[in-house]
């Protein structure tokens, strides 16, 4: 549980942040940080000299030192493609996105959100990328120097869009969200994110897409979209 001197630094840092976020609230296509509140149900992440950073870096050095070419080719593919998309292979030949506008612009809308919302935390948390605090790592995707790794942005779009896709497609629930499980994972596989990145990034998707599925906005553009792709998957019309 967070301490009430750790709740009050965050409120401090997110305090400064305030004009940054409200900038990228203005864009928001459906909901904004200061509806979703993570600071308010994101705990702090472990500290770098914690116990629990140093079984994640272990974790991260045995999947290393397992990860084959093809684990590394595909988890680079995820690292390069953040849109609803990354579900293709579950249905060969028709989530193609040149037939698909409204699903197109539907997830263009939902990647935005992401970065509106989780942009600002992890400029607050400020955790450093474990690559950055251990040397000894050989990451095989994109790195970069700023300390953002908290929360994975990549995780937050991989299940928002997992979200949306069963509201789609009900039918195929379980391997949609078992892809999204797999696209997170591939963030430890490419060696740029902790464990626990992962899991405070899963929970703020679920709590931002139920906010999302509430907004008009998003409601008719989720309509327009699945009603575009099941009709391009020959499937019945859903309500």
């Amino acid at each position: 549980m967070r301490t009430a001197l750790s709740t009050v630094l965050l409120a401090a840092i997110l305090a400064c942040a305030l004009p940054y976020a409200t900038g990228l609230a203005k864009d928001a296509a459906y909901v904004g940080p200061e509806i979703t509140r993570g600071d308010q149900i994101l705990v702090s992440p472990p500290a770098p000299d914690s116990e629990t950073t140093r079984l994640e870096l272990a974790e991260l050095h045995r999947l290393q030192k397992l990860r084959t070419p093809d684990q590394a080719a595909r988890a680079k593919a995820d690292d390069d493609e953040e849109d609803i998309f990354i579900f293709r292979d579950l249905f060969p030949g028709r989530l193609v996105e040149a037939d698909l506008p409204a699903l197109k612009a539907l997830s263009d809308k939902i990647k935005k959100d992401e970065e509106v919302n989780s942009l600002p935390l992890k400029a607050a948390f400020a955790r450093k990328r474990p690559y950055n605090l251990d040397k000894t790592l050989a990451p095989v995707c994109k790195t970069k120097t700023k300390d953002d790794s908290y929360p994975s942005g990549h995780t937050i779009v991989g299940y928002l869009m997992a979200l949306t896709m069963v509201q789609i497609v009900p039918e195929r629930r379980d391997d949609i969200l078992n892809r999204a499980a797999d696209y997170a994972h591939n963030r430890q596989i490419c060696g740029v994110h902790y464990a626990s990145d992962l899991e405070a990034s899963r929970l703020f998707a679920y709590h931002t897409h139920a906010i999302m599925t509430q907004m008009p906005a998003y409601q008719a553009d989720l309509i327009a979209a699945r009603k575009e792709f099941r009709q391009n998957l020959g499937l019945p019309a859903i309500d």
